[in-house]
């Protein structure tokens, strides 16, 4: 299954957030919540972001490469959404408004992308 391939991916860019938001609240001493700390406030912001998006998109995805769309079209949307994905979390630790544009378009454009392809994909037939 080559969803599997991108959830690889993104469950390690996921891990390298969470090693970001580990690092504030060591830096910080702080055990709960954000404690008013900017840079993990900015760090649990990359953090929620992915946990939000990457989910979702995972399922969409399976869903899409299951019900027939072609492999070509998976490995397209996953690429783009991890480019997204890193753009989109280094800008925000970073700081760098542009990128974090682009690396939600590119995570809306692909969610939406795979909405679509699996409305074109579903096995209508077997919905009843």
């Amino acid at each position: 299954m080559v969803t599997a391939l991108y959830a690889a991916i993104l469950s390690l860019i996921m891990i390298w957030l969470s090693t970001k938001v580990i690092a504030q609240r060591k830096a910080g001493q702080i055990k709960y919540a954000d404690g008013g700390h900017p840079a993990l406030i900015i760090a649990r912001s990359a953090q929620s972001n992915a946990v939000e998006y990457v989910p979702i998109t995972l399922i969409l995805l399976a869903l899409a490469e299951y019900n027939g769309a072609p492999l070509v079209w998976i490995h397209a949307f996953g690429v783009l959404f991890v480019v997204g994905r890193i753009a989109h979390a280094r800008a925000i630790l970073s700081d760098t408004l542009p990128w974090r544009v682009r690396g939600m378009m590119l995570t809306f454009g692909v969610i939406l992308a795979l909405a679509i392809t699996n409305l074109i994909y579903l096995p209508y037939e077997r919905l009843w």
